[in-house]
């Protein structure tokens, strides 16, 4: 069969990804209940469905699952219709679930056509964006700074969610305004609150704008300043402040004061006066999923906290990570009981002047010419040898998340909350965001007793499992196999090379951590693969049986086996 012209080029990429998701996850049975046909021209999985079959094209792949969608579409018989559209395929797919669950694939739907106005828009403004980035950076992305790689990797597809770069409920003005891919200035709106109604560990930076700059010059000892992202200034924020019953004392300035740029997070702004200070603010959207919400719930700011004095506790054990291995600071934040009135300040560590500080999710963007930031990187950095690069980045990596395992720790440290630190000569690496770990309570007890404070109860655990899932999930699947799967010319050599490092990391912790690592992850017959789109968007909670929509789990081929696990 040939395939029918998708005239639309972004969302052909998009249903290709949509579909490789959907098959990954065993959206109603798309894996499990489908048989196998060799076709003239390749591999079809054929699903029964009420009155015939839906047919989906597919190639060996390996990465988390067995196959990936081929060609973008699914093959209706009897009537030999062609499926070409998110809008389409979903509908079809929308029949073969459980009545209860059919509202989700409709949430799902949208989610997608926001994600192809988004994509859409990205292909219409990248010739503009890239020469605002290259008149102002320069010519070589391995010389940018500012944020400006922020900006490129908002531009690249998450390596396993689909519709990463939807956000649910911006319009485009809004997005050019606000969004990292963009690279946009902007200045905050400021919020006064009650004193009492604030609860605030550390101290608030001394660049808060005055309050006769905002036209609240009575505010006094008895009000606290906080930012508030202009997105979030309107029908939400007084929401929130009605659910805290502080509508009658808030005051909402009407002024914007303090410019920031948006970091890749986007509720994560750099100051302009500072740029070592970054703001995270709660935003009224989501990502990832629509219940992947991009609001701050408090306890996550003490979850933060709490990880960052476990780190520095374990580092001040393991004295060779002390320059290596770098954390920002998250112990100052402040919130007044909601996840939409809060702030935490994040300061960077110092010292960063003279490297490049580049977030993993960088590394695989495509920079103005055609070839990546770790080509660019590479020729700065390791005589033109991404391999070499890779090699030094995953030494470190595998030895810092092992020797944390054997403490009883693994963290949610993906490709957005990890930086490499670049000078010629060095690499370390940048960590934030660390209010998502499992902790093994019993391990971490007998080397670093606590209490920790952690105020999440999905945290702490007895077992290594959790720990295990994570590790694969976050430090195997998303920092390391999505680069050897994301570039197919080093795919076996990048494949030979984790499995070396990891292995190599699993025997110097040694322990019952070194054969959880190794039955768990290096030998597993199968390796845990997130359930994103199922937990995320699909699926109610209910229905799903996920504690955390970031934690659910599926199972996919464990290409770190000599035999690369695939099909």
């Amino acid at each position: 069969m040939t395939a029918p012209t998708v005239t639309d080029a972004c969302e052909a990429a998009l249903l290709r990804r949509v579909l490789g998701a959907l098959l990954r996850e065993d959206v109603v049975g798309l894996r499990s209940r489908s048989t196998l046909e060799h076709r003239p021209d390749g591999v079809w999985l054929r699903l029964p469905a009420e009155s015939g079959a839906l047919l989906l094209p597919v190639a060996d792949d390996g990465y988390q699952c067995a196959y990936a969608a081929r060609l973008p579409l699914l093959l209706r018989e009897p009537d030999g219709t062609a499926l070409t559209s998110c809008d389409t395929v979903l509908g079809a797919l929308r029949e073969l679930a459980e009545p209860v669950d059919r509202a989700g694939f409709d949430a799902f739907a949208e989610e997608c056509r926001q994600t192809h106005d988004t994509m859409r828009l990205h292909a219409r403004t990248r010739a503009d964006v890239e020469g605002r980035l290259t008149a102002r950076y320069g010519p070589d992305p391995a010389h940018w700074s500012g944020l400006a790689l922020d900006t490129l990797a908002a531009r690249t597809d998450h390596p396993v969610y689909p519709t990463a770069r939807g956000r649910s409920g911006l319009s485009e003005r809004q997005l050019r305004s606000y969004a990292p891919e963009f690279h946009p200035r902007f200045a905050l709106r400021w919020l006064a609150l009650p004193r009492a109604a604030v609860t605030l560990t550390g101290s608030l930076p001394e660049l808060w704008p005055p309050p006769a700059q905002l036209g609240l010059s009575g505010t006094g000892r008895d009000e606290v300043l906080l930012p508030v992202h202009p997105l979030t200034a309107g029908p939400a924020l007084d929401d929130a402040l009605r659910a805290t019953g502080l509508s009658a004392t808030a005051r909402l300035s009407e002024h914007a004061r303090l410019d920031v740029v948006p970091t890749l997070s986007m509720r994560t702004v750099a100051t302009v006066a500072d740029p070592a200070l970054h703001l995270k603010l709660p935003l009224a959207t989501a990502t990832l999923g629509l219940r992947n919400k991009r609001t701050m719930k408090p306890g996550t700011l003490v979850d933060g906290a709490a990880g960052q004095r476990l780190l520095e506790a374990v580092i001040a054990r393991e004295p060779r990570f002390r320059d290596a291995i770098l954390h920002a600071d998250e112990t100052t934040y402040a919130h007044a009981g909601h996840e939409l009135l809060a702030v935490l300040c994040r300061r960077l560590p110092p010292g960063l002047d003279d490297s490049a500080v580049v977030p993993l999710a960088a590394l695989l963007a495509e920079a103005p010419g055609g070839r990546t930031v770790l080509d660019h990187l590479a020729d700065r950095f390791y005589g033109s040898d991404p391999l070499a690069l890779l090699d030094a980045f995953l030494t470190l990596l595998f030895d810092w998340q092992t020797t944390l395992f054997a403490y009883g720790i693994a963290l949610e440290s993906h490709q957005q909350n990890v930086s490499l630190v670049l000078r010629p000569g060095s690499l370390r690496l940048l960590f934030k965001d660390n209010d998502g770990p499992r902790v093994n309570s019993a391990r971490l007890a007998a080397r670093l007793p606590g209490p920790w404070g952690f105020d999440d109860p999905r945290i702490l655990t007895v077992e290594d499992g959790p720990l295990a899932d994570l590790f694969a999930t976050i430090t195997v699947h998303l920092c390391a196999g999505s680069y050897a799967f994301g570039l197919a010319r080093h795919r076996d050599a990048l494949l030979a090379l984790i499995r070396h490092r990891l292995s190599e990391a699993a025997d110097r912790v040694g322990g019952r951590a070194g054969t959880v690592l190794r039955e768990r992850v290096l030998t597993a017959p199968r390796l845990p693969v997130k359930a994103m789109v199922t937990a995320g968007t699909l699926l109610a909670k209910e229905r799903s049986g996920a504690a955390d929509i970031n934690k659910h789990y599926t199972t996919g081929p464990n290409y770190l086996l000599p035999s690369g696990g695939s099909a």
